[in-house]
């Protein structure tokens, strides 16, 4: 049966791989970016500097859409820099943008827009887990996206009923860009786009395939080899 979905973070390398997979299922997709995706059906371009104003635009965007099935938000990305770091300030700055923003965005248009017994996915990391000396900023964004992975769960979470929310935690994922900056790197400990779009098409699918709600699904590769666990 098709699906309706949304991904959020569509045009960056995760979100491409996810709207590719999902359209060769025949599903209906939605990209939420900086930039269109011209494979998705439909395309919201994120506009405003405030997170008050981003939400209010992607909200206006999709009020009169069928509800649905689905909501991934695979946006984000990586500064580093400790609290000494010329561009610390700068950096966690982005972190939060890139990652809290768009999380909360994603949880504010699941609540209104996903049917019950739906799936939210936020991103999160493993790495952030502990402490993160060498790029605070980029720990404490995914550590409080893993703060609301669990609160979003929670009875009053404010999800639809029945709605799952699952956040992953991936050490690093085979990106072009990750390829092109680190080309001398173990490459058999990274986890393949592909599994993660499989991953989610299997939630979507199967509810019954899902962890409990509010699960931190850590994604460990080794040897080419990408298992699940939960924190």
């Amino acid at each position: 049966m098709s699906k309706r979905v949304v991904v959020y973070g569509g045009k960056g390398a995760l979100g491409c791989t996810l709207v590719k997979h999902m359209k060769e299922k025949g599903w209906w997709v939605c990209s939420i970016d900086l930039t269109e995706n011209t494979d998705a059906d439909l395309n919201v371009v994120v506009k405003g500097d405030t997170l008050l104003d981003q939400s209010k635009h992607v909200l206006e965007e999709v009020k009169d859409q069928d509800k649905f099935d689905a909501l991934f938000c695979v946006a984000g990305g990586w500064a580093g820099g400790n609290a000494a770091n010329k561009d610390f300030v700068k950096n966690t700055d982005l972190m939060m943008k890139q990652s809290i923003w768009t999380s909360v965005i994603s949880a504010n248009v699941a609540a209104h827009h996903l049917n019950e017994g739906g799936l939210l996915t936020l991103a999160g990391a493993k790495p952030c887990l502990e402490a993160t000396a060498g790029m605070i900023g980029y720990g404490l964004a995914k550590a409080a996206v893993h703060q609301m992975t669990t609160s979003l769960a929670q009875e009053g979470g404010g999800l639809p009923s029945g709605a799952t929310v699952h956040t992953i935690l991936p050490i690093t994922l085979d990106t072009p860009m990750n390829r092109k900056w680190m080309p001398d790197a173990d490459h058999t400990t990274w986890t393949p786009m592909p599994y993660i779009a499989e991953m989610f098409i299997k939630w979507t699918e199967d509810t019954s395939s899902r962890y409990p709600n509010g699960s931190l699904v850590q994604i460990v590769t080794t040897d080419s080899k990408t298992e699940e666990s939960l924190v």
